[in-house]
């Protein structure tokens, strides 16, 4: 199956906690960071996800917001440190190309942040991504 998803990042299950109706799933990325997925039960089944699957946490670009550093007080614990590779910026949106350790993310933010931010190829940022907006697919 072909996914328009570019944001792909291999990984291993680390813990599957299951409720009635959704489950966290928590993955060592191959980089060597942590990242939490909030899924259906259903999905924890039909994958058949344990403790030592392999997986790949799939992102929609426009779900990765970027900070220029870590960000405190917030719920969102999918906190991914890297440095920008490239800006593709239009008359509205932009594309941001971050290098993180063990893959690349893209990010889809408007043209406006990325000039507030000042991002450019070399910028150290922070890839923010929620629970709710980490898919995960397994091989």
């Amino acid at each position: 199956m072909s996914l328009s998803i570019r944001n792909q990042i291999p990984g291993t299950v680390t813990s599957v906690t299951t409720g009635e109706a959704m489950a966290t799933v928590k993955a060592r990325l191959d980089g060597g960071q942590k990242i939490t997925a909030a899924v259906t039960a259903d999905a924890v089944q039909d994958l058949g996800l344990a403790e030592g699957s392999s997986v790949r946490a799939v992102v929609k670009s426009t779900e990765v917001a970027l900070a220029t550093g870590p960000v405190g007080g917030l719920s969102i614990r999918n906190q991914l440190p890297g440095t920008v590779t490239e800006v593709s910026a239009g008359a509205a949106m932009a594309t941001v190309k971050v290098a993180v350790t063990g893959g690349e993310l893209t990010a889809a933010v408007t043209r406006e942040a990325v000039a507030e931010l000042g991002l450019s190829a070399g910028s150290s940022v922070v890839a923010l991504i929620k629970a709710t907006e980490v898919a995960l697919a397994t091989d």
